[in-house]
């Protein structure tokens, strides 16, 4: 059926019966009659129709826009969800930034501000803002400072009354650290910040536990106070028992900070210096805020700390009054002499007597108790005062030579793993090299014999580099390192007690090559892969790689060549003897009739190489070669390196300022691949010579602790009857020519040379200033050697 339309498709019920459910029924034909009044036996015909529908009729009607519409619906509700979750994600991280920036500001402020104050600051901050209508800006917050506002006469300028209070009883600790000056004038900027980052975050915690508040760090001094914001009663126990804690915990740390800070970080030390009295203490606003004491406590607890001596802790007599006042005079001992002070006179101070410790009372213990449990004197075997269970004496523990030792072990340490991870980690038995180990500087001649004008060095290019593996990855094995420490153990025995040409001196002449070796720098401000150990893997396209390359002539990019420069300095005085070239062989001594000229270099290079080459550290050279040429390259490196360092010859001297003249004059051809080797070979020569003298080049302490230490071996030689003349009388006007006409031309070479960065200014600037002041000095200077000489005799 069809609307009106019917089609006849056969005989009898055709209909497919999983529609009979759908049936629709109803009467076709009625003829009307009623059934009761027909009779009985008749039929009444009645036609009733039974609707089903088709398979044609159901396919008309299948759709899938209802699975499309559910799809969209579905598709919108999923994307709405996904925008509430991701905004939801961004609040929260928002949220979390929030929180972690409000956490840091009040950490900060925590910090800057003692707690009291801080909280008057955050409410005095509301009141602003509320006053004002507007809400909190970033601007505004302390960690940025207050904002500074436009002043009118008669007005106050922050619109209301300075947060400021009289602290009429407070102790106030100065303490500086003594040689820090001098000995970063030798160090790398990140080494400076590690050793201030180290012992400030121990001040830190000890001060945290005695409730010493810190007010700031002026350079490297560190000033606390006691007594503030809250009283405390015996705050002059409380800051002895601080300034006690920290000279001790200083003397710890330089000792083990030495091993991975180089040579004289164990020699630093503290100076400290205690006043007690009233002070005005306040917030003192504007750009970068701060509480600041001020008052003559503050001056007069800095007057103590610049009088005082290393290693001491030096009080006025009004903190000494108020520890004998406590019950504590034993504590204390009279200076022997007055010290004038400025503003004041002369004035009676006391050394805080410092010992070994028992047990120090909490921070929040009763102070009225405190007498009962403090220290005697130094002579005690028992102390009562401290409960520094870290502390260590600075004589027990490692050697000074142990501990440079062990320093030499990480700088060369480190530079093996790179050496290892140019050649892409690989590290074999080096069985097969025997026969040239045993040939390479056995021909007969002598080391000398072996110097070459140019050290043809390894080339790499982009692609080496950027395959190279990250040096941090790289294992060098227990077994290596344990040779390298025991080699240089055995190197670090062999040099003698010299006064300067000693172990400690090579150290010295290390650690300045390393310095120089970290400052050979891009053109614009990329360090090499020595200086932080990842460079190459910091570089980030093709163009700085390929920079990296061909900077420094080849130095920057080879890792065996900066080990073997390091290697060089730490062996390049073994077995010193303490006299020049020229005395030995005016002695004809069995090295001088061997090599002639140069003889304490050759001595050296000859004991290091045949140490090295022993069988107990196959490890160790498995690491600094794999092949061949590397080996015959690393020796080259090292016999050129240590001859550089007799800078007396007058032979070498001339031939070295031939080549400085054809690689570095105005008139220079263009850069080839041989002219880059001989660039490179004159730099390194360069470098090693003023790292050989880099005291010259150093802070004015450290120029004339060394140049006493020659002093002493050059006049202690004299006086052997090893020397034909008094040094004491040409020690002055010597050092002026040596300045003149070695040590300041070769500071101008390095800053020729064009890749040691700011590192050639400053040895500049340091090596005028120096002869500068040794001319001032110098005479005096060498009368006190003289006596100095005498009296220790």
């Amino acid at each position: 059926i069809d609307g009106q339309n019917a089609e006849l498709v056969g005989i009898s019920d055709l209909h497919n019966p999983k529609y009979d459910g759908m049936e629709i029924a109803d009467v076709f034909v009625d003829l009307g009659i009623d059934e009761s009044e027909v009779p009985e036996g008749i039929c009444i015909p009645t036609l009733t129709l039974h609707v089903y529908p088709s398979d044609d009729l159901e396919e008309s009607f299948q759709t899938s826009q209802a699975m499309q519409y559910t799809g969209v619906v579905a598709a919108s509700f999923i994307f709405t969800s996904l925008v509430f979750l991701l905004y939801d994600y961004f609040v929260r991280r928002r949220q979390t930034k929030v929180m972690e920036r409000i956490m840091r500001q009040d950490k900060i402020v925590s910090n800057v501000f003692p707690t009291a104050i801080r909280d008057r600051l955050y409410q005095s901050q509301e009141k602003h803002q509320k006053g004002n209508g507007r809400r909190h800006s970033e601007r505004s917050d302390f960690n940025s400072g207050f904002e500074i506002p436009d002043f009118e006469e008669g007005s106050q300028l922050y619109g209301s009354a300075p947060m400021a209070d009289l602290f009429p009883s407070v102790s106030v600790v100065f303490a500086d650290i003594v040689g820090f000056t001098a000995w970063s004038s030798a160090r790398e900027p990140h080494q400076v910040f590690v050793l201030l980052e180290t012992i400030y975050c121990a001040f830190d915690r000890i001060a945290y536990r005695h409730s010493v508040f810190k007010v700031e760090t002026v350079g490297d001094c560190y000033v606390s106070v006691v007594g503030l914001p809250e009283p405390v009663d015996k705050h002059a126990v409380v800051a002895c028992r601080f300034a006690r804690e920290c000279k001790m915990k200083m003397g710890e740390l330089t000792l083990k900070l030495e091993v991975s800070l180089g040579p004289d970080t164990g020699d630093l030390d503290l100076r400290t210096g205690i006043h007690s009295g009233q002070v005005t203490a306040g917030v003192l606003r504007g750009e970068r805020s701060r509480f600041q004491l001020f008052g003559d406590t503050m001056n007069t607890a800095a007057r103590m700390e610049q009088t005082g001596e290393p290693h001491r802790i030096h009080l006025s007599r009004t903190s000494a009054d108020l520890l004998t006042e406590a019950g504590l005079g034993r504590w204390i001992t009279p200076r022997s002499s007055k010290v004038f002070v400025k503003g004041k006179g002369q004035m009676q101070t006391y050394w805080l007597r410092t010992t070994k410790a028992r047990k120090l009372k909490p921070a929040g213990s009763d102070m009225n108790t405190v007498a009962e449990t403090e220290e005697t004197d130094e002579e005690s075997e028992t102390s009562e005062c401290s409960n520094l269970s870290l502390s260590v004496d600075r004589d027990q523990g490692m050697t000074k030579i142990e501990r440079l030792v062990e320093w030499n072990v990480e700088v060369l340490g480190k530079l093996l793993q790179q050496v290892i991870a140019s050649r892409g980690g690989m590290v074999n038995d080096i069985e097969y090299l025997s026969r040239a180990e045993r040939s390479t500087g056995r021909d007969g001649g002598t080391v000398l014999d072996e110097f070459t004008p140019i050290i043809p060095l390894k080339r790499f290019d982009v692609g080496d580099l950027r395959a190279r593996r990250r040096p941090s990855s790289i294992d060098i094995g227990d077994e290596a390192k344990s040779q390298l420490r025991s080699y240089l153990s055995e190197i670090a025995g062999m040099y003698r007690e010299n006064a300067f040409h000693n172990f400690q001196h090579a150290s010295h002449v290390t650690a300045s090559v390393k310095k120089m070796l970290a400052r050979i720098v891009k053109v614009d401000g990329e360090e090499n892969g020595f200086a932080a150990n990842r460079g190459i893997h910091s570089v980030n396209n093709d163009r700085h790689l390929d920079d990296l390359v061909t900077h420094g002539y080849g130095i920057t990019s080879d890792p065996l060549t900066q080990f073997a420069v390091v290697f060089s300095a730490v062996i390049h005085d073994v077995d010193h003897p303490g006299v020049p070239n020229a005395q030995l062989v005016k002695e004809k001594t069995r090295n001088a009739e061997i090599y002639k000229k140069s003889v304490a270099e050759q001595n050296s290079v000859e004991i290091a190489w045949d140490m090295l080459m022993s069988d107990e550290y196959s490890a160790l050279r498995a690491c600094i070669y794999q092949t061949e040429s590397d080996l015959r390259r690393f020796r080259q490196l090292v016999v050129n390196t240590v001859m550089a360092t007799d800078i007396v010859d007058k032979e070498l001297q001339a031939l070295r300022k031939n080549r400085w003249d054809a690689a570095f004059s105005n008139a220079s051809p263009p850069s080839t691949e041989n002219d880059d080797d001989r660039k490179a070979t004159i730099v390194i020569e360069h470098l090693i010579q003023a790292s050989d003298v880099s005291h010259t080049m150093q802070h004015w302490h450290i120029y004339k602790a060394w140049n006493e230490r020659f002093f002493m071996e050059c006049y202690g030689a004299y006086k052997a009857g090893r020397a034909d003349s008094d040094p004491s009388a040409s020690w002055y006007k010597g050092e002026i020519g040596f300045f003149d006409y070695y040590v300041i031309p070769l500071a101008k070479k390095l800053d020729r040379c064009g890749v040691f960065g700011v590192s050639s200014d400053e040895y500049l600037n340091y090596a005028e200033a120096n002869r500068d002041e040794w001319v001032r000095e110098g005479k005096a200077m060498v009368e006190e050697y003289v006596s100095k000489y005498n009296s220790a005799q």
